[in-house]
């Protein structure tokens, strides 16, 4: 097959349709992608100003598979990299008012005051806990599995600052298939916990609690842009994709795709197309083929979060910043998610003398607080960090980023919208569904699925020669 006489259109500019594209393109196939922004990176944008760096998307990422040392090998970065100071694997979760170290140790677990004797001892249940016969929110199953209080002050903390979502909507079988799949197959966590260890090796993957988390020297944005850089003139930015549309009937039809830029609307024809955008945006695009499908895209939630970041004198600061940062349990009914300690993972992200604070509001948890003027924001997010952390005085910098729709929740009863995406690409082949929504949100679940996407693309294609 002549790769190169096979035109691809990527739609999206985040890392799962810039993998995609890349990976595609070094395959030799034609490749176009369109993104509507001005630049690439979708929601993984870096901000430098006056010795500070803000990210206002994810602020590292977690090294989880082999692919992403790959992909920082072929792109000629990986000398930008930079590890989180060890400090990174100590974090904090907020009880009754104070930091109180997340225990990573069996020593450190028994002396804790994040949860009562009874909560401790609550846990040595789990490996005689019969399987659910039903799908359970990421609560129901924590519950029924380690017990309320550990609910309330690990695995609540956690899902706010994962998913910015709520553990009582969230599937356990979508949002994180991984521990359900510890009881799926081993019956108990404690015990799947142990024997998964040998598959994970097998598979190249590393737990996420053992890998090893990330950024570069001049902060997450290195990456897409990156990307960027190598794809050249297959990438056109500021060019909205108006909607595809099947002009073959058969067994391999080709696409036209409708664009705009500038205000001028023109049109392309692709032998296959990949969707890489949010899901409500895919929506608006398939919608005049798969009304349905759109439908479905549409009622996937997206809560709005917004991220404030603070600029301090370093003597501002009462406490030690010794750690990742903090997560906010929503029984300590607090108006913040969690702060991470930003200048203490990675260096050069404040002045000298100074330190970063990266905080998060709204979610799933508290949306409406999103839609707080920025001198109200400010007011209630001081308020908890003066409280947890003995902050002094005003912070020197302040910068407030909202994102209106900001992570997919992969609420219960997923599988459906799973189900419907697998028909949708079968009714329109040629057409896939390559996004956050799909197979994890996180950074290096979409560099695995851009993979996988680039491999399903590539053997459809091979068939259509």
């Amino acid at each position: 097959m002549d790769n190169n006489s096979k035109h691809i259109v990527v739609v999206g500019a985040g890392i799962s349709g810039l993998c995609t594209a890349y990976w595609l393109k070094k395959r030799g196939f034609n490749v176009t992608v369109f993104e509507t922004d001005s630049e690439p990176g979708g929601t993984m944008k870096t901000i430098r100003m006056d010795g500070w760096l803000i990210e206002t998307g994810p602020n590292s990422a977690l090294e989880t598979t082999p692919l992403l040392r790959e992909l920082f090998d072929q792109l000629e970065i990986t000398d930008q990299r930079l590890y989180a100071d060890d400090a990174a694997s100590k974090r904090f979760i907020v009880r009754n008012g104070m930091l109180n170290v997340l225990p990573m140790g069996l020593g450190s677990f028994l002396s804790t005051r994040l949860w009562s004797v009874g909560g401790k001892l609550r846990l040595l249940k789990e490996p005689f806990i019969k399987k659910a016969l039903k799908e359970e929110s990421i609560a129901e199953f924590v519950t029924r599995r380690l017990g309320k209080e550990f609910l309330d002050y690990a695995i609540n903390p956690f899902v706010a600052g994962v998913y910015a979502g709520s553990p009582e909507k969230l599937s356990l079988r979508f949002a994180f298939p991984k521990l359900y799949a510890l009881e799926a197959n081993y019956g108990s966590l404690m015990r799947g916990t142990i024997k998964s260890r040998g598959e994970r090796k097998k598979r190249k993957e590393i737990a996420k609690d053992r890998a090893r988390l990330f950024s570069f020297s001049n902060g997450m944005q290195t990456l897409p842009n990156r990307l960027a850089e190598v794809l050249g003139d297959s990438l056109r930015l500021s060019t909205q994709v108006e909607h595809i549309i099947p002009v073959r009937a058969g067994r391999y039809p080709k696409y036209t795709i409708s664009v705009t830029h500038d205000t001028m609307r023109t049109s392309v024809e692709a032998d296959a197309v990949v969707l890489s955008t949010q899901a409500y945006a895919a929506s608006k695009i398939i919608r005049p083929i798969d009304p349905e499908m759109a439908s479905m895209l549409d009622a996937i939630y997206y809560p709005p979060v917004a991220e404030i970041f603070l600029g301090f004198k370093h003597d501002q600061i009462r406490r030690p910043l010794d750690g990742f940062g903090f997560l906010v349990p929503e029984v300590e009914k607090k108006n913040i998610l969690g702060c991470i300690w930003s200048s203490s993972l990675f260096p050069d992200r404040a002045p000298v003398g100074h330190v970063a604070l990266t905080s998060f509001v709204g979610g799933s948890r508290q949306p409406d607080l999103v839609n707080f003027t920025d001198a109200k924001l400010m007011e209630i997010v001081m308020d908890d960090l003066r409280s947890l952390m003995g902050i002094d005085g005003m912070p020197t910098l302040v910068k407030i980023v909202r994102w209106n729709s900001a992570i997919p929740q992969y609420n219960v009863g997923y599988g459906m919208t799973i189900k419907a995406m697998e028909r949708f690409e079968q009714n329109y082949r040629g057409t896939f569904l390559c996004s956050n929504y799909r197979g994890g949100i996180a950074v290096g679940d979409c560099v695995m699925n851009a993979e996988k996407t680039v491999q399903t693309v590539t053997e459809y294609l091979a068939g259509t020669s």
